[in-house]
């Protein structure tokens, strides 16, 4: 007869010695956007194309839960999860906590979505992980932390968030993907489990056990019992009676399952994962087929299998009490098999990358606004941070998500922004008056000003005052202003009335092209402005009412038509650009007095269409895959030169460049700037020969790199790499391209040690970087491909941008070539202001200088003093009307500068203006629980430690101390100040 299911209350719950234990894992894996967007994939709407419904997932499997004591659930995405949280009767939620209360159900990772670990910037992987986090310990407490960390569908996995893990208090991290090669050789050392030490820098401290899954996250073949679609193996079928009986044959097979894999782990514990993409939509007839399958499982006496969590078997693990060996580097680029790396996506849908990246500073400037100026505004920053939260999603902005769920996202984000803008207009407003009596400044904010598009500023009245935001805990003395004008007659003044150098500039034909016909001023003006930290200063452009004002320079272009080269120069760099070619051909510091010969030009690389005599691969969203090593000349393989223009004026000089109709680049120099800005435009890109062209900058030097250069990891460390080589196995170089690309969030940079010279290129976005010889330097900067890739999205990568005719991708890289030991600080500070870039804010200026000035604040810093220059302000958000949530950082790795990577120490207490912290409690990275209720475990490694651990002192305000690259976090009590 059939199961009497009373019988299960039975069943062994704990670990045994002397068998295998098998750790059943029932799990839904449910991405917040892929094939469907974030809503539809939650209320299971949109089914043509794929079937996934969120909240039945949900529904089912806590009723299952309430059935039997003895099942077990995870759930990971809180996006998701806090949505059907509030839709829930009292009764519901009452079952949720008595099952959080038994363990029946746990949060595991417990961030708003499972992040991308390549494309995220560090800053937004903790806000996504803190929203949710902070959501699980405010509704239920915190003792239901999650203590493990759960990345079980990213395509590679950084050091720096397995740092990141262990600084959030989590003991334990598993993951399905890592390299074929990897993978094999760990199954066969049994090393895929292991303690992966994420920072140089922080030392043991952030040691984290971590395991690589055996079937990626499903169950074993044979085992899907999910009643969607998608599974069709049998049920186990018990009733003797009839002629379906499977229990003899299916226990069998399951139990041969579970012994293969034990072959490749150290311990009598397996974690057997039951689950997938949306599963348990109908939790009964997982948790049915399960129940059988244990009792006579467990019957037959060869294993002990039972429900668990990996929660449950990390501390199995634990009691083990064995020696793990150590893992230092990361697990970047990660391949499937030979001819597949997952490097594309490094680049895919630039546009979306950008803007992610902007809208993270956006966010922060909102939240300082939010907190300092003690919520003027009726708006808020939620709404922005959850659907970025949403957006660090591991098909989100790594670009592998289909088309339309990429415009929600950028949909979503949008909403969010102008919310935030909102904000920033209200309470940058506010606290210009001087007095209440005074109406609040209304200002605007120009979105598009990267095409020089601002309808504010290109009026035809011409009288506006420009206030500009400084989102740094430093005076920033360069912030580049640039607007869009009708008119070249015009004066810049500050807040003494004194003339401010300024230049007007026709604006380019590559912008012209860009923008189109959303707007129309046929000139830009630049000028340098200065702004207090947290604070912001004021402009007034005003039209010259005579000749004898200090008229802004108006410059021409001169089209360069000779041969002869061609030099743009401010007092630390001079760039020369060779007149026949049209390309740099050297760069000199004229500071440190190093020059180094570089070419810098665009290269497109062919597509693979996956009719390779090797491989049926194709080049897609996910899989950089080109036709050959061969890269192809944006401008027809040099039959045509790069034509050049040149702007000349006391403000920037620039060199215009076009290689080609759909690539040009333009080459700046700011006066007093200690960088080089390379802004290009790429595309539409063309396809109609029929080519998918993935589009690379690249520069070439005279440097010798011995094969190793540098990228970092996710904003933070920097990691070495080497030219086909892996640190721990030997690399099948069957992609000598893509296998050697890896991911580039903020900079890349090589080295030349006998000549002391370091050349860095730091990124507006996240793209895929690589140094394929010596001297040499690439980015892939734009992709527009004709295949699938065949990894389930689906469709090819082939945006059709605003007008339908392509994407065009605008963006920007900053060169620094100077010695190595002064590379690192300008590279980090120049950083620092790209995380967090200004905000302009513009005000019609119908009165005059003089009124302006008696009514309203031309300067206020949110600052009493600037914080030390290896300090960042990593996180000012208001929590409750009286409560903060603060985080310090050190900006500096390990010997990475000679006086900045030690040990600061700063005061906080009265920093701000309009607040004093009354008290402040220290807590996990995640801002979740109290970083003294966190013990976490201990691991027997088999190298020798050789840096100590990273020690928190006594929480006092007053003497915060930092090591290098140390983040602390706070809650502190604030009062605002009369």
């Amino acid at each position: 007869m059939a199961l009497t299911w009373c019988v299960l209350l039975a069943v062994v719950l704990y670990v045994k010695a002397d068998v295998l234990n098998v750790h059943v894992v029932a799990h839904t894996h449910d991405d917040v956007g892929w094939l469907k967007n974030v809503d539809q994939y939650y209320y299971g709407a949109n089914n043509t194309v794929t079937h996934a419904g969120v909240q039945y997932i949900l529904d089912t499997a806590v009723r299952a839960l309430g059935k039997q004591e003895n099942r077990r659930f995870i759930y990971v995405e809180m996006a998701f999860f806090t949505r059907w949280w509030k839709e829930q009767p009292n009764k519901t939620k009452d079952l949720v906590k008595q099952l959080l209360d038994r363990g029946q159900l746990e949060f595991i990772n417990g961030g708003w979505c499972m992040n991308d670990e390549a494309t995220t910037d560090y800053n937004a992987i903790i806000d996504q992980m803190s929203l949710g986090l902070r959501f699980i310990s405010n509704t239920f407490g915190s003792q239901y932390r999650p203590r493990v960390a759960w990345h079980i569908d990213p395509f590679g996995h950084s050091a720096e968030q397995a740092s990141l893990f262990a600084m959030m208090g989590f003991d334990g991290f598993f993951f399905g993907r890592l390299d074929y090669a990897d993978d094999a050789k760990r199954k066969q050392d049994k090393t895929r489990e292991m303690v992966w030490r994420g920072s140089e820098s922080l030392g043991s401290s952030t040691d984290l056990f971590t395991g690589v899954l055996y079937h990626h996250y499903s169950p074993p073949s044979g085992f899907c019992f999910d009643s969607r679609t998608r599974c069709t193996d049998q049920p186990i079928m018990d009733d003797k009676s009839l002629f379906d009986y499977n229990v003899d044959e299916r226990v069998d097979s399951f139990i041969k399952a579970c012994q293969d894999q034990a072959l490749s782990y150290r311990t009598n514990n397996i974690m057997m994962t039951m689950g997938g993409d949306f599963d348990y939509e109908n939790a009964n007839t997982w948790y049915k087929n399960l129940d059988k399958l244990m009792y006579y499982v467990n019957k037959n006496g060869s294993v002990n299998m039972f429900y668990s969590t990996p929660t449950r078997y990390l501390d199995a693990l634990h009691k083990a009490g064995l020696t793990w060996t150590l893992k230092t580097d990361d697990f970047f680029p990660y391949g499937d098999k030979p001819w597949s790396y997952w490097t594309g996506y490094f680049t895919s849908r630039v546009g979306l990358k950008g803007y992610v990246h902007y809208l993270n500073g956006h966010l922060q400037t909102c939240r300082q606004l939010e907190a300092i100026h003690g919520m003027f505004s009726t708006m808020s920053p939620q709404k922005l941070a959850e659907e970025m939260g949403v957006a660090q999603h591991h098909d989100a902005v790594s670009g592998t998500e289909k088309q339309h769920v990429a415009k929600n996202y950028a949909q979503r984000l949008h909403i969010g922004q102008v919310e935030c803008e909102q904000l920033v207009q209200q309470s940058i407003g506010e606290m210009s008056r001087k007095s209440s009596s005074v109406a609040p400044l209304k200002l605007e904010t120009c979105e598009y000003l990267n095409i020089s598009v601002c309808s504010p500023t290109n009026s035809s009245e011409f009288q506006f005052d420009v206030m500009v935001y400084n989102p740094l805990s430093r005076h920033d003395d360069h912030i580049v202003v640039r607007l869009p004008v009708s008119r070249k007659d015009l004066v810049v003044m500050d807040t003494g009335s004194n003339d401010i150098t300024c230049q007007v500039i026709p604006v380019s034909p590559a912008t012209t092209a860009v923008r189109r016909h959303r707007g129309n001023a046929p000139y830009e003006l630049v000028f340098i402005a200065t702004a207090p930290p947290l604070g912001y200063n004021t402009y007034f452009v005003r039209q010259a009412t005579n000749s004898k004002e200090h008229q802004c320079v108006t410059s021409t272009i001169r089209e360069h038509v000779n041969d002869e080269h061609v030099d743009i120069n401010n007092e630390c760099y001079k760039v020369s650009v060779d007149g026949e070619s049209g390309d740099v051909e050297k760069i000199t510091n004229q500071m440190s007095g190093i020059s180094v010969d570089v070419k810098q030009h665009f290269y497109w690389y062919w597509g693979s269409d996956g009719h390779n005599s090797n491989s049926s691969q194709a080049s897609g969203a996910y899989i950089f895959r080109p036709n050959s090593s061969q890269v192809y000349d944006v401008n027809n393989n040099n039959n045509t030169k790069t034509n050049i223009s040149v702007v000349n004026g006391p403000v920037v000089q620039e060199v215009w460049q076009v290689f080609s109709s759909y690539v040009s680049q333009v080459i700046r120099l700011y006066t007093g700037t200690n960088h080089i800005e390379m802004e290009f435009t790429i595309g539409p890109i063309p396809t109609n020969d029929k080519k998918g062209k993935e589009i690379i900058s690249r520069y070439d030097t005279n440097m010798v790199t011995n094969q190793e250069w540098f990228t970092d990891a996710n904003g933070r460390e920097m990691k070495s790499r080497v030219r086909n080589y892996r640190p721990t196995w030997q690399w099948n170089n069957t992609e000598p391209v893509s296998g050697n690309y890896y991911p580039v969030n903020s900079r890349i940079y090589m080295k030349d040690t006998s000549s002391d010279t370091q050349f860095t290129i730091l990124t507006d976005r996240s793209q895929g970087g690589s140094s394929l010889k010596d001297g040499s330097l690439e980015l892939m900067v734009h992709r527009r491909l004709l295949h699938d890739d065949s990894r389930g999205v689906g469709e090819p990568l082939n945006e059709d941008g605003q007008f339908g005719d392509g994407l065009i991708a605008r963006g920007k890289h900053l060169l620094l070539v100077d010695k190595i030991e002064n590379s690192g600080k300008l590279h980090r500070q120049l950083g620092e202001r790209l995380l967090l870039p200004p905000t302009i804010l513009i005000h019609n200026g119908s009165e005059s200088i003089s009124d302006f000035s008696k009514n309203y604040n031309g300067m206020v810093s949110g600052l009493r003093r600037e914080l030390p220059e290896n300090v960042h302000l990593l996180t000012v958000q208001l929590l409750e009307k009286t409560s903060l949530l603060l985080r310090l950082e050190h900006m500096f790795a390990v010997k990475e500068d000679a006086n900045l990577s030690t040990s600061v120490t700063v005061n906080v207490k009265d920093l701000f203006v309009t607040f004093e912290l009354i008290s402040c409690v220290e807590m996990t990275l995640g801002g979740d629980v109290k970083l003294s209720m966190v013990n976490r475990l201990k691991w027997n490694i088999d190298t020798p430690s050789v840096l100590s651990d990273t020690t928190n002192p006594q929480v006092d305000p007053t003497a915060i101390t930092l090591t290098p690259m140390m983040i602390r976090t706070f809650i502190c009590d604030i009062r605002y100040l009369d």
